[in-house]
């Protein structure tokens, strides 16, 4: 079980651990303190896409066609949308 440290090691399983495989004191808590910071940030979700509002039709008819959604030739801007978004 890890030792309770000072306030300062924000995550004592991780400090004790690098300690344990030979890291100074200073790397120790240096490590353990940015992994409890990172784990504290809110995740950002998905990838970097547009929201389909903000693309081409062409764009769209692509995205269309790349998933196989039948009759896209003759619909809208809105209906590939809608089309994308319940396939």
């Amino acid at each position: 079980m890890a030792k309770q440290h000072a306030a300062q090691i924000k995550n004592d399983d991780t400090y004790e651990a690098l300690r344990d495989k030979g890291y100074s004191k200073e790397k120790s808590a240096r490590i353990a303190n940015a992994q409890a910071n990172d784990a504290q940030l809110p995740s950002k979700k998905g990838g970097e896409s547009k929201k389909y509002e903000e693309r081409t039709k062409q764009e769209l008819y692509d995205k269309a066609k790349e998933v196989g959604i039948s009759g896209r030739s003759t619909m809208s801007k809105g209906e590939l949308i809608d089309a994308l978004r319940h396939h």
